[in-house]
C-alpha cells in the first residue's frame, strides 16, 4: 500500500476539495468540508479497500492524513 495510492481514495471521499489538495501532512479537521459524515466516509472506503476496519477513535487519534494511513498500514500488517 503506497501513500499516493491511500491519498487519492481519500481524496474521492472530498466532493468540494480540489484534487491534489490534501497531502499526508494535510491536518484533514482543517478541511473547510471535514464533517463527521467524511469520517464515516473514509471509515468505509478503507473497509472496502483494504479490508480494515477503523474506529472512530482511530479518527479521533489522528491528525493528518499520514497518521490515518499510518493506523491502516499498522492493521494491514498486524
Amino acid at each position: 500500500m503506497e501513500l499516493s495510492e491511500f491519498i487519492l481514495n481519500v481524496e474521492e471521499q472530498f466532493m468540494e476539495t480540489d484534487p491534489g489538495m490534501i497531502q499526508g501532512n494535510t491536518e484533514f479537521r482543517n478541511l473547510e468540508e471535514w464533517s463527521s459524515l467524511i469520517a464515516l466516509m473514509i471509515i468505509a472506503m478503507v473497509d472496502e479497500k483494504y479490508e480494515v476496519i477503523l474506529t472512530g477513535d482511530d479518527i479521533r487519534n489522528s491528525q493528518t492524513i499520514q497518521d490515518i494511513f499510518d493506523k491502516v498500514q499498522s492493521k494491514v500488517n498486524a
